[in-house]
């Protein structure tokens, strides 16, 4: 039987301290199989990203748990990841030849367009549904849980909630196909707790890849 997806996503925020973001991830993937990393870090050199790339995939394999590196198609070839794919970057069905069989891919879908154009991921990442934590900033329209489930509603593929997820308003999205998020966790004083508190609210499906 195929692996199961992962229900929890923790995406990398590299402005913490290396040991710092490091020892919160080893804590948070206590929780379990159901938790994956997203490797992230848009201002880093190529170099700086691969090395990223290979200490967070030592840590991951190490306990059994996926990384997904968000949209560097060689870097995730080289370190034995599944592949995150931006909005903006190309479709799954041109990348998908490339990669291995058993590897997953994964989207970012912020409005219905986007969620038409998934076919042939395994997992979307569906945002900004509440405001993010980890950027105040940001000044778009949020989702709401409406918004999200009428966009998982097109997906071909387990829809993800991103953006101001936490244990508190995760319970406002019973149904969704899991969470993605960054200070939730990174940020938690007990990140194992934190992990464990966001899966308790997404009950454990039968969510296999869809290709």
């Amino acid at each position: 039987m195929a692996p199961a997806l992962p229900r929890l996503v923790v995406i990398t925020d590299w402005r913490l301290p290396r040991e710092r973001l490091l020892g919160a991830l080893a804590k948070a993937l206590e929780a379990g199989p159901d938790v994956a990393v997203q490797h992230r870090h848009p201002e880093a050199s190529g170099r700086t990203f691969l090395e990223e790339a290979q200490a967070l995939a030592a840590l991951c394999q190490a306990r059994g748990n996926p990384l997904f590196v968000n949209e560097r198609l060689d870097v995730a070839l080289l370190v034995g990841a599944h592949l995150h794919l931006p909005s903006h970057g190309l479709a799954p069905d041109e990348v998908r030849r490339h990669l291995p069989a058993g590897r997953w891919l994964s989207v970012a879908v912020h409005d219905e367009a986007e969620a038409r154009a998934a076919h042939g991921a395994d997992l979307a990442l569906v945002s900004p549904v509440f405001a993010p934590g980890s950027k105040p900033g940001d000044t778009r329209e949020t989702l709401g849980p409406k918004g999200f489930f009428s966009l998982a509603r097109h997906l071909p593929c387990p829809a993800l909630a991103l953006g101001g997820i936490r244990e508190e308003t995760a319970g406002r999205l019973t149904g969704a196909g899991g969470f993605a998020v960054i200070s939730a966790v990174l940020e938690a004083e007990d990140p194992a707790r934190a992990a464990r508190a966001l899966l308790a609210a997404c009950p454990p499906r039968a969510m296999l890849p869809t290709s």
